[in-house]
């Protein structure tokens, strides 16, 4: 069972089961016999006896092959084999120990049985009995056991104090176990011990002069980051924050980042240095850091980041010198002087670069870099050229400039160019030549001085622009009052000839066809009022997905079947105040244009949805100040729109239809009324890709407002006015209210300084039955007034009139005859002159281009009222 060397067993394996010498020299002899007394038998004696014995032998031999297929019998060669890994696992130096059916042993080695200090099989101790100690050594013995009870391979860690072998204090020691099949049902695990201590000591020396290199890296005299790809912070010394007053605990993933403790032009130059597979890049840089308390720190960074073999930047590491008055004082003077210098050099927002005599870049500042997206660098071809950076355009006069202050010439002229870096940034580039004196080794001879002036240029587009369009606004108003005063005196003739023809007159038909084509032409008006945001409009409070889902049906016959339309409506839309009508109008225009932008067919896609102040800030759009609103957003999969076209879609007559397909009105007419309900419009179009127009209206959020004071009043918006009078003491019989004058009976000024429409109008008016007095200016209306020496039922003046305008004639009549009534037509809108009036004044209002009718019915009501 146990082999034995001296007095204790080396090793003990209840699994060896040596065959019996005895056993077979007793077989042997046995059928020795058997064949001796055979033969002193005779032949037919010996006969059945032989056969019985050669039955056995063959019976003998069948079970041999069975027991040989089974593996009961094993053969010399895996004997053979079994004993070299036995002689493996004998002298392992690590305990091993096999067990059966978690209690049986059937192996120990000698190691086991050293670290166990087992006499024998009596003695010898299993793991679980073996390893005892504290909570954490129980636990983890109870873990090891549950895994062989599961059939798990697991392996721990545990300190035992003493150790196993009583010589130290502790011991560190590593058990493992793993399942092993041992035949039949039965089931084993192989345990492995290890004794670990002095790896664990080792690395318990190596994390104490860990330690010690950081503790002396912490309190060294110069300060010391890590910084990386990305721009996080991921190690800082103790020195270093110190003198940046910060907490070393926020230092790491997802807590400084480098952009905490220096200018942003110095972060993008740190973070996006460039080098080649397996190199190491040291920039010195002069510069101010940032304390936490808004304080600046002047130190001098020696910055070096390796690149891998991929060419991807590693982290950094940069040591920090202290450059502030006092430190390091031998030199203190010209020390200060370039610490000044440098700071200025690194701190300035103008982009500054020394160049050669052919352009190339030698030395720049964090600005050149923010400016020109280039680093610095040298590369295999040389330093980069700035000629690279500079629109081809003006390349050449880049050249010249160069060429001269390389010369020696003082002044050059300052060249304003576009740089071929992302985003498409503008400069002014000044030339400077390089003192003789000055220049260095690497032969410097030009300083390069940029400006970035790309928000200028953009001002200055924008401003042109807005003059451009303003202009064109004031002339489209101007032209359209004109033109209303015309299509006025054409419209109101039809009328006055219509009503003398019957519709059997030959000449019937032809004047309505005059008053049809005038009709068409006041349309026109009021698109070209809409652009210089001068139509009448009816503001009212709108719920906006209401209004775009009565449009769907209406959109979708007006689409056709080759565009299909997308309607995504926003939950809890806020209210906006818009005029609904004019509204539908832009929805309208902007899904007729993204249906002829998809000649072949496609979809066009509405959506609404709130957008919070917050989230308009986020979106950083030109002219969009932080507010509350909600978006409207017409999308389409059309061709999109040319970037030199862009620029123009908005203006008035401007169009890229055919002939006779297009007024060019459209897109003026949406700009004008989101522009007059106080709304934002903006469009993002790529070629091939398509287009959206993106609409932003302010919230609407009501407020409480007071009583009004009981006071009569009559308000007049559009052709319908609308009285608000308070209502009579409740012990005062209430008046009755004059009826209506259906006799067309009264006295009317009429105030025009258009002759046309003036005669017109008072042909219609006198026509009915009034009195009619003229007056071709505000001038004259208040001297008819004076000689009659009384006030009369009704004016109806026109607002805009040379002299003296209707606002103005309101005024004047009213310190005279406090009650009279005002009737103001115009072709501008309401809001265009009401705001000239004193607050609460009471008139009505008819916009021009009107019929006849439209005029009597106006000035019937206000009489009446």
């Amino acid at each position: 069972m146990a082999d034995v060397r001296g007095t204790a067993p080396s090793v003990i394996d209840k699994s060896d089961r040596p065959g019996r010498l005895g056993m077979l020299l007793a077989l042997a002899g046995l059928l020795v016999a058997a064949v001796g007394g055979i033969a002193f038998l005779s032949s037919e004696q010996a006969q059945p006896l032989l056969l019985a014995v050669l039955a056995l032998l063959a019976m003998a031999g069948v079970f041999f092959l069975f027991a040989l297929a089974v593996g009961a019998v094993r053969l010399g060669g895996t004997s053979a084999r079994n004993d070299l890994t036995k002689a493996v696992a004998d002298g392992s130096p690590d305990g091993i120990l096999v067990v059966e059916d978690s209690a049986r042993i059937l192996y120990a080695n000698e190691r086991y049985l050293a670290l166990s200090g087992a006499n024998g099989l009596s003695d010898l101790r299993p793991p679980e009995r073996l390893f005892s100690g504290g909570p954490d050594v129980s636990e983890a013995v109870y873990r090891l056991a549950q895994a062989t009870r599961d059939g798990r391979s697991t392996a721990e860690e545990m300190r035992l104090s003493p150790a196993l072998d009583g010589g130290r204090d502790f011991g560190w020691y590593r058990v493992r176990v793993r399942p092993l099949a041992t035949g039949a049902a039965r089931s084993g695990a192989i345990w492995s011990v290890a004794d670990v201590t002095h790896e664990r000591e080792r690395q318990e020396n190596v994390f104490q002069e860990l330690q010690h290199a950081i503790d002396y890296l912490d309190h060294a005299p110069a300060g010391f980051f890590s910084v990386s790809p990305e721009g996080d912070v991921v190690y800082m010394n103790a020195t270093l924050a110190a003198w940046l007053d910060h907490d070393l605990a926020k230092v790491g993933p997802g807590g400084l980042k480098l952009a905490d403790i220096m200018p942003a032009s110095v972060v993008a130059m740190l973070t996006r240095m460039d080098g080649r597979p397996g190199e190491a890049r040291t920039e010195t840089l002069d510069l101010d850091l940032a304390r936490r308390g808004g304080q600046s720190l002047p130190v001098r960074l020696h910055h070096r980041i390796a690149f891998g073999q991929d060419g991807r930047p590693g982290s950094s590491r940069t040591l920090v010198l202290n450059r502030s008055a006092g430190e390091n004082a031998g030199g203190e003077g010209q020390r200060a002087a370039e610490v000044r210098f440098a700071r200025f050099f690194n701190s300035t927002p103008l982009a500054i670069a020394t160049l050669d005599a052919q352009s190339r870049i030698l030395r720049s500042n964090p600005s050149f870099l923010r400016l020109f997206g280039a680093p610095s660098r040298t590369g295999a071809s040389g330093p980069p050229s700035v000629l690279d950076y500079v629109s081809p355009a003006d390349r050449p006069r880049f050249e010249e400039a160069a060429r001269a202050a390389a010369s020696g010439q003082a002044e050059t002229t300052p060249l304003d160019t576009a740089l071929t870096v992302e985003g498409g940034r503008q400069a002014r580039l000044w030339l400077a030549p390089v003192e003789k004196s000055d220049a260095g080794e690497d032969g410097e001879a030009v300083i390069l001085y940029g400006l970035d002036t790309t928000e200028q240029r953009q001002l200055e587009q924008q401003f042109a622009q807005a003059q451009k369009m303003q202009a064109v606004g004031q002339l489209a108003g101007g032209v359209a009052h004109d033109f209303n005063n015309v299509l006025q005196a054409i419209i109101g003739y039809s009328d006055l000839l219509l009503a003398a023809h019957r519709p059997t007159d030959p000449s019937f038909q032809d004047i309505m066809q005059i008053k049809q084509n005038a009709n068409r032409a006041a349309s026109l008006v009021r698109q070209l009022l809409a652009f210089s945001r001068r139509q009448t409009l009816r503001p009212e409070v709108v719920r906006l997905g209401d209004a775009v889902s009565d449009l769907s049906l209406l959109l979708k016959r007006l689409l056709g079947e080759r565009v299909q339309l997308d309607l995504r409506q926003g939950r809890d839309l806020w209210p906006v105040k818009a005029d609904v009508n004019q509204l539908e109008q832009v929805v309208i225009n902007l899904a007729v244009n993204a249906r002829d932008a998809m000649p072949d067919g496609g979809t066009v896609t509405i959506t609404t949805a709130n957008v919070e102040a917050a989230e308009a800030k986020r979106l950083d759009l030109a002219d969009l100040p932080p507010a509350d609103y909600v978006r409207v957003a017409v999308g389409d999969t059309g061709t999109g729109i040319p970037p030199d076209v862009l620029d123009k879609i908005f203006e008035p007559f401007f169009t890229t239809k055919e002939l006779g397909k297009g007024t060019g009105l459209g897109l003026s007419t949406v700009f004008g009324i989101v522009k007059q309900s106080g709304g934002f419009i903006y469009v993002d179009s790529a070629v091939g890709a398509g287009t959206t127009f993106s609409i932003y209206l302010p919230r609407h959020e009501p407020e409480a407002e007071a009583a009004p004071e009981p006071a009569p009043a009559v308000i007049g918006t559009g052709t319908t006015p609308v009285a608000a009078a308070a209502s009579p003491p409740a012990e005062k019989p209430a008046a009755k209210p004059r009826a209506a004058d259906h006799t067309g009976q009264g006295t009317i000024l009429l105030v025009e300084d258009e002759d046309a429409v003036r005669a017109v109008n008072s042909r219609a008016l006198a026509a009915r039955g009034y009195t009619v007095l003229e007056a071709a200016s505000g001038f004259e209306a208040i001297e008819i007034i004076e000689e009659r020496g009384s006030s009369v039922d009704l004016v109806v003046s026109d607002v805009m009139m040379p002299e003296m305008d209707g606002p103005t004639l309101l005024g004047e009549l009213r310190k005279r005859h406090p009650d009279i009534r005002f009737v103001f037509v115009s072709g501008y809108a309401e809001d265009a002159f009401e705001k000239h009036l004193p607050e609460g004044e009471a008139f009505s209002f008819l916009p021009k281009p009107f019929t006849l009718k439209q005029l009597v019915e106006t000035v019937k009501t206000a009489i009446a009222r």
